[in-house]
C-alpha cells in the first residue's frame, strides 16, 4: 500500500488494552473483556460465565463440583433398568458407583495408616468447608475524593474565592431597591440597619417574560424594571427585591445571593408574580412560569402571594391552592406539597423533601440554552456527559440542587464546576439525617445510567425514598460522580460453575446408620471371597450379603443424604439464563428425593417474583415460566439466575452485565436491599446492575469491606 506524504500507516485489529492496579499497587494490563477480582487471591481475572445457552469464548456450559456419588445414586434411582436398552447403561453407571464406594474404603484405610496432605494452594475454590461466611469482595476504593463528608479528608474540589465566607442563613437580603422619598428615585441600599427595618416585595418572574436575549435586551430589562416599580408603589410598598438588580457582580456576591435566595422570599412581606402578556394566553403564561426551577421554592416559601400580567393593571392576590391549579401540571405531587406548606396535610420531613426534589427536577433552569426545551427527568440524561445540554455562560449547572437546598436546614456553597449529582451528594452529606444519597443506592430505577448508577428517581419495587432504611454512609463523591460509601457488607458472586457446598441436614440416627451400610458392602464381599476356601458356607453368605448391599447401596446412600438442610456454606452463585429449581438442586446437592426440597423461589425479592396466595408465604413456581418468557423476548441474553445457598432461595433478574459483587445497602418492607454490581477494575469502581430484596439475616454472613465507589 502506498502512503502519501504525512500519512501514517494503520494497524489493523490492534488490540485495545487497559491497566488496573491491585491493592499493593502492582499494575496489570489486559483487554476490555469483563473481569472480576478473585476473592481468594485478590487477582484481577477474566470473568467466565456459566450459561444455559453459552455463546462466546467466555461463556461455558453449566457444570458443578457436586459429590459424584450422590448424583450417580440419584440417577440410578430415577431411571429404571428395565426400560428399553437403558439396562446396559444402567449397569455401567451402577458399576461406576460401586467402584466409587471401593475407592472411598481404600482412601479411608490409607488415611488411617499413612495420612496424606493434599492441600491445594492454587487459589481455586475446590476444598469443602463451611466458614459460615460468603466469599468476600477484597478490592476497595483507591482513588481520591472530589468532595468529602469529613473536613479531615482531602477534597480535590476547587473552592472558589470567598466561597467559605458565605453565611449559611440570613435574616435579610444583602441588597434592596428602596425608593428615596426625598429625591423621589429608586436606589440600591446595602445598609443593614435600613434593610432590617424595611418591608419589601420579592419579585418572581420568568426571564423570557421579562426580556429577550439579543441586542435590545438591556432596553427590555429597563422596561420590565419600570413596570415592577410602578406595581410596587401601587401596593403601598417602597422597597422590592429583584434578582436583575440585587444579585451581585463578583463571584462571591453571586454565590451569597444565590445561597440565601430562599431566605429572601421567606422574609418578604409579599411575593409578586410577574407574568407575561395575557394576550399570548393566560394558561401559557402560568404554565411557562410554573415550569421554571426557581419559581416553586419562591412561591412555597412566601408568606403572601399575588400576581399581575404585564399587559394588565390589576394585581390579584391568590393562595397556594389557587396557584397549584393555575401553574402546576403534575397535580398529585404538587398538590401534596401545597397541602404540606399550607398546613392542611403535613408530611414527614423526608417525604416532603422527596416530593420537592421530584417536582424541581422536572423544571427548566437558566443553564439551558435559549430555545431548548427543558429535558424530562430521564435517568439516562443525568450524569451522562454525552447527553448534556448546552450551558450558558455564567449559569450554574447544579441550579436545581441550589433551588432545592432552600428547604434544607444545612446548605452547600454554590460551585460552577459541579453538576446536579455531585451537588446533590454534597447536599445529602450536609444534611446527614435525611441520607438521600444513601437511600438512592438501595433503589432499583427503571433505567440505570452508565455513570452515577447510584442515582434513582423511581423504584421498580414501588418503594418510596423514605421507606428505605440505609445501612451505609456516604464518605464522599469522586470527580466523575461516583459515590464512595462506607460500612458495606459485601460478597462475591461465583459465575464459573457450581461449587461443592458443605451442608448439614436434620439429625437422624436412622439415616446415620443407613449411610454407613453402603461402605460395608465391599469389605463384606472381599472377606466373603477370602474365606470361601476355608469356610464355604460362611464365604457364600458373606459374598451374597456383600452383593445385595452393593445392589441396594444407591438407595441407602440417597436416603442417608436426604433430610431438610438446616445449615449450608453461604454461596452466591450466578447463571446466565433461566434454570429450574430441580436443575439447581442437582448441581448443588446432587438432587433431592422425598419431601425435602432444597431450594425455594423468592416470594417478593426480584422483578419476576410471584407470591403464593395460600396460607403459607412462598414464591410461586410460575415465576420460572415468567422468566423463561422474558428470556425469549426483548430481554433475551439479559436474564440471570442467582442462587443463595444460605437462605436456599433462587432469584431471576435483569441486568446488562453479570454482576460479580453483592452489597448489603439497606432495609425496606421487612427485607434487605442487596445491590448487585459489576466491576470496573481500570477505574476502581462498581456499577449497579440490579437490586434484590433478600432476607436481612444473610447480611450477617457477609464480611465488612472498606470504602467502595459506585459509579
Amino acid at each position: 500500500m502506498r502512503l502519501w506524504p504525512g500519512q501514517l500507516p494503520v494497524t489493523q485489529n490492534e488490540a485495545v488494552t487497559i491497566t488496573c492496579y491491585d491493592d499493593l499497587g502492582n499494575p496489570k494490563t489486559h483487554g476490555l473483556e469483563q473481569r472480576y477480582v478473585s476473592p481468594t487471591t485478590g487477582v484481577c481475572r477474566k470473568l467466565v460465565v456459566q450459561a444455559v445457552s453459552p455463546s462466546g469464548k467466555l461463556e461455558v456450559p453449566i457444570s458443578n463440583h457436586t459429590n459424584q456419588a450422590s448424583k450417580i445414586a440419584i440417577w440410578l434411582l430415577a431411571n429404571s433398568p428395565i426400560r428399553g436398552w437403558i439396562i446396559f447403561r444402567w449397569i455401567g453407571v451402577w458399576l461406576l458407583f460401586t467402584l466409587k464406594l471401593l475407592w472411598s474404603v481404600i482412601w479411608l484405610l490409607a488415611q488411617l495408616f499413612a495420612p496424606i496432605d493434599l492441600a491445594d494452594d492454587t487459589g481455586e475454590d475446590t476444598d469443602l468447608y463451611n466458614t459460615g461466611y460468603y466469599k468476600p469482595y477484597v478490592r476497595g476504593f483507591q482513588g481520591q475524593l472530589w468532595a468529602a463528608r469529613s473536613p479531615m479528608e482531602h477534597s480535590s474540589r476547587i473552592i472558589e474565592e470567598g466561597e467559605m465566607d458565605i453565611p449559611t442563613h440570613t435574616l435579610y437580603p444583602r441588597i434592596l431597591i428602596i425608593r428615596d422619598p426625598i429625591c423621589n428615585e429608586w436606589v440600591s441600599c446595602a445598609d443593614r440597619d435600613t434593610i432590617i427595618q424595611t418591608k419589601f416585595i420579592a419579585i418572581s418572574y420568568r426571564a423570557v417574560d421579562a426580556f429577550t436575549r439579543g441586542p435590545d435586551q438591556e432596553i427590555e430589562k429597563a422596561q420590565f424594571i419600570e413596570e415592577v416599580r410602578a406595581t410596587v408603589l401601587e401596593q403601598k410598598y417602597d422597597a422590592y427585591w429583584l434578582d436583575l438588580e440585587c444579585v451581585g457582580e463578583t463571584p462571591s456576591e453571586k454565590n451569597r445571593d444565590l445561597y440565601c435566595m430562599a431566605d429572601v422570599y421567606r422574609g418578604a412581606a409579599l411575593t409578586l408574580i410577574m407574568l407575561g402578556k395575557s394576550a399570548s394566553g393566560e394558561k401559557e403564561c402560568w404554565k411557562g412560569w410554573g415550569e421554571r426551577v426557581w419559581t416553586m421554592p419562591e412561591a412555597l416559601l412566601s408568606s403572601r402571594l399575588c400576581y399581575k400580567f404585564r399587559d394588565r393593571e390589576t394585581v390579584t392576590p391568590l393562595s397556594l391552592f389557587e396557584l397549584a391549579n393555575l401553574a402546576y401540571t403534575n397535580y398529585d405531587i404538587e398538590q401534596a406539597i401545597v397541602n404540606a406548606y399550607s398546613g392542611k396535610d403535613p408530611l414527614e420531613r423526608l417525604e416532603r423533601l422527596t416530593l420537592l426534589k421530584s417536582a424541581i427536577w422536572r423544571r427548566g433552569t437558566a443553564a439551558l440554552a435559549p430555545g431548548v426545551t427543558p429535558p424530562p427527568p430521564k435517568l439516562d440524561m443525568i450524569g451522562d456527559s454525552e447527553k448534556s445540554v448546552t450551558v450558558l455562560s455564567g449559569a450554574y449547572k447544579a441550579e436545581r440542587v441550589y433551588a432545592l437546598m432552600g428547604f434544607f436546614e444545612h446548605r452547600i456553597q454554590p460551585n460552577r464546576s459541579e453538576d446536579d449529582l455531585r451537588a446533590l451528594v454534597r447536599l445529602s452529606m450536609a444534611n446527614d439525617n435525611d441520607r438521600i444519597a444513601e437511600r438512592m443506592v438501595s433503589m432499583l430505577p427503571s433505567t440505570i445510567t452508565k455513570t452515577a448508577c447510584w442515582y434513582s428517581d423511581d423504584d421498580i419495587y414501588r418503594a418510596n425514598l423514605w421507606d428505605i432504611l440505609p445501612e451505609i454512609q456516604v464518605a464522599g463523591v469522586t470527580d466523575n460522580g461516583a459515590l464512595v460509601v462506607d460500612g458495606c457488607r459485601s460478597a462475591a458472586i461465583r459465575w464459573k460453575d457450581f461449587p461443592e457446598v458443605a451442608f448439614v441436614t436434620t439429625d437422624s440416627l436412622r439415616r446415620t446408620i443407613i449411610g454407613f451400610i453402603p461402605y460395608l458392602s465391599w469389605p463384606t464381599l472381599i472377606i466373603g471371597l477370602a474365606i470361601l476356601m476355608i469356610n464355604r458356607v460362611g464365604g457364600i453368605a458373606l459374598t451374597v450379603i456383600g452383593l445385595v448391599l452393593l445392589i441396594v447401596s444407591p438407595q441407602l446412600f440417597v436416603f442417608s443424604q436426604s433430610g431438610r438442610i438446616v445449615s449450608a456454606q453461604p454461596w452466591l452463585i450466578g447463571v446466565k439464563g433461566v434454570v429450574s429449581i430441580k436443575e439447581v438442586e442437582s448441581h448443588l446437592y446432587g438432587g433431592a428425593r422425598g419431601h425435602f426440597p432444597r431450594m425455594y423461589f423468592t416470594p417478593s425479592g426480584s422483578q419476576f417474583s410471584i407470591p403464593e396466595r395460600g396460607l403459607d408465604r412462598g414464591g410461586s413456581f410460575r415465576q420460572y415460566d415468567y422468566a423463561k418468557l422474558a428470556d425469549s423476548g426483548p430481554d433475551a441474553g439479559h436474564i440471570y439466575t442467582l442462587i443463595d445457598t444460605c437462605s436456599s432461595t433462587m432469584y431471576y433478574f435483569r441486568a446488562q452485565r453479570p454482576p460479580t459483587v453483592c452489597i448489603y445497602a439497606g432495609r425496606e418492607g421487612g427485607l434487605g436491599r442487596f445491590v448487585l454490581c459489576s466491576e470496573k477494575c481500570d477505574i476502581n469502581e462498581l456499577h449497579k446492575e440490579s437490586v434484590l430484596r433478600m432476607p436481612t439475616e444473610i447480611s450477617e454472613k457477609m464480611e465488612l469491606c472498606g470504602w467502595v465507589a459506585l459509579g
